[in-house]
């Protein structure tokens, strides 16, 4: 049996979930509401406040989609329940972030600005000009947006100048040695 995809996900006060036809998960809460469609073999139960994943049979792919179900349900309960967030840090002389209106604009040593529309469901905040904190219901919109974010000037090496995650540790390298 598949470690994660056996756990039982309890459904928090305030979060409601809805399997319709076709394996197609609705979640509605407090933080946002999703709607995913997930793989037909697996089966989803929902009784008395918690929701499980059962598979059809032992095969290798259902092993494996087993975890991937439960794992995507689970994210979606979370999300609508308490949004996920990224934080990215800004270094560098001169680099800074702001917000105008729903866009992110970012000076990053670029001879223009580079800006961000904010996606439905994204908010996009700047609480310092070096940090970005990008937050939202779903999981993987967020970390796109953030990766996306942080691909426009990734750090470097050598002075650490870039985009980087708050808890991202960035290896650094001597410079050149003299005589």
């Amino acid at each position: 049996m598949s470690r994660i995809g056996k756990k039982p996900i309890v459904i928090p006060a305030g979060v409601d979930v809805v399997i319709e036809e076709g394996n197609v998960l609705k979640v509605k809460g407090p933080k946002g509401e999703l709607k995913q469609k997930l793989h037909p073999a697996m089966t989803l139960k929902l009784e008395n406040g918690v929701l499980t994943v059962e598979r059809p049979s032992d095969s290798k792919e259902h092993k494996s989609l087993h975890g991937l179900t439960r794992s995507l349900a689970a994210n979606m309960v979370n999300g609508c329940h308490e949004s996920f967030k990224k934080e990215l840090d800004i270094n560098g002389v001169g680099y800074k972030a702001a917000m105008e209106g729903k866009k992110l604009v970012l000076n990053i040593g670029y001879s223009h600005p580079v800006y961000f529309d904010s996606p439905a469901g994204i908010t996009i905040e700047t609480p310092t000009p070096n940090k970005v904190v990008v937050s939202g219901a779903d999981r993987q919109a967020v970390g796109q947006l953030a990766a996306e974010i942080r691909a426009k000037r990734p750090p470097e090496p050598y002075l650490g100048k870039g985009i980087k995650y708050t808890e991202e540790k960035i290896r650094r390298k001597a410079g050149k040695a003299g005589k």
